[in-house]
């Protein structure tokens, strides 16, 4: 075996320890750590919604806490400024100079809790820092780290004092996850944990768990690049996002059912979610299974329907299940 196969095991070995080791402090909740080492694997940001208590803050808390570089939690509300995320610039008497005073977003990791509970221009100032990586303040603009990742939750049962998020922002999001209450068993290992941890008062336990470099990181992004997929495998994941552009070919129902289809930003979404999955499978090809599971959570938020699907109750993981039934799998 020559030496790039040997850390590409080893890099995969890391990989597969730091999921080993969220599963378990984060319990029940297995799809949403898998999707936050894609997003990782994907160099993505996460929109993540479910009910409140499911684990979202502390997903991301114990994720800092095992991979090499630094957290910031911003909890959105009504009177957050954009500056409270960009950064402002501060006149230094002693100099006569005005002095960039770096905001929350120059972290590697930043949770955005409830942000819809900010109006809409707090939500505009992460659209040129999510989707460009920088942040500009005046006349300068400020490179953000190169591991730079969003992860943002909403509680979807409130709507007062709440600001839907546009379109262009939820475009940003290479997934939009939704997390649900885990099952007796597991709720019966939270309480468990739970206790320990008031025990010992700490929330991550990792005696025997490695830190995990953002070498690694960068090395298993181009990793997952390299994965093998068939032509015939990249032309159905391209099908399924232009079937969304162009519903009619597919079925009266889906063109009463989709005002607007997904965006470009879908397909390299799609493309990069698939590979990771599959890599974190310990495979070393994509199979349409991959495809298949990850396009509810990179669909469902660039899918815009029409006013008659809402009024019949349907919804977009209703719309993606339609599509992913009506395409032949190559």
């Amino acid at each position: 075996m020559n030496a790039k196969n040997v850390d590409k095991d080893s890099v995969q070995a890391d990989l597969m320890a730091l999921k080993t080791a969220l599963n378990q402090q984060i319990l029940g909740q297995d799809l949403l750590v898998e999707r936050m080492l894609i997003a990782l694997l994907a160099d993505g940001h996460v929109l993540v919604e479910g009910a409140p208590g499911l684990a979202k803050t502390r997903a991301i808390t114990v994720l800092s806490k095992s991979i090499e570089g630094d957290f910031h939690r911003v909890q959105f509300t009504p009177d957050l400024l954009p500056a409270d995320l960009t950064g402002t610039e501060i006149f230094r008497s002693q100099t006569g100079q005005f002095e960039f005073q770096r905001g929350p977003l120059f972290h590697n990791l930043i949770l955005a809790d409830e942000i819809n509970r900010s109006p809409a221009k707090v939500q505009a100032a992460l659209l040129e820092a999510m989707a460009e990586r920088q942040i500009t303040v005046g006349h300068e603009t400020y490179a953000l780290p190169a591991l730079f990742m969003v992860m943002a939750t909403q509680n979807p049962i409130e709507h007062e004092g709440t600001y839907p998020l546009p379109e262009a922002q939820l475009d940003r999001f290479l997934m939009h996850v939704k997390v649900d209450y885990p099952d007796a068993e597991h709720e019966k290992a939270i309480l468990r944990l739970v206790r320990a941890e008031m025990r010992h008062g700490s929330a991550f336990q990792s005696a025997d768990f490695k830190t995990v470099s953002q070498a690694v990181l960068f090395r298993a992004r181009n990793a997952v690049l390299d994965l093998h997929m068939a032509d015939a495998l990249e032309d159905y994941l391209l099908q399924i996002v232009l079937a969304s552009r162009k519903p009619a070919f597919y079925g009266e129902d889906l063109a009463g059912w989709l005002q607007y289809g997904a965006s470009p930003r879908a397909s390299i979404a799609l493309d990069r979610c698939a590979r990771a999955k599959a890599w974190l499978a310990g495979r070393d090809f994509v199979a349409p299974e991959d495809i298949q599971a990850i396009a509810y959570d990179v669909l469902r938020h660039r899918l815009i329907l029409t006013y008659e699907a809402e009024a019949e109750g349907v919804t977009t993981d209703r719309v993606i299940e339609t599509l992913l039934s009506r395409i032949a799998v190559p």
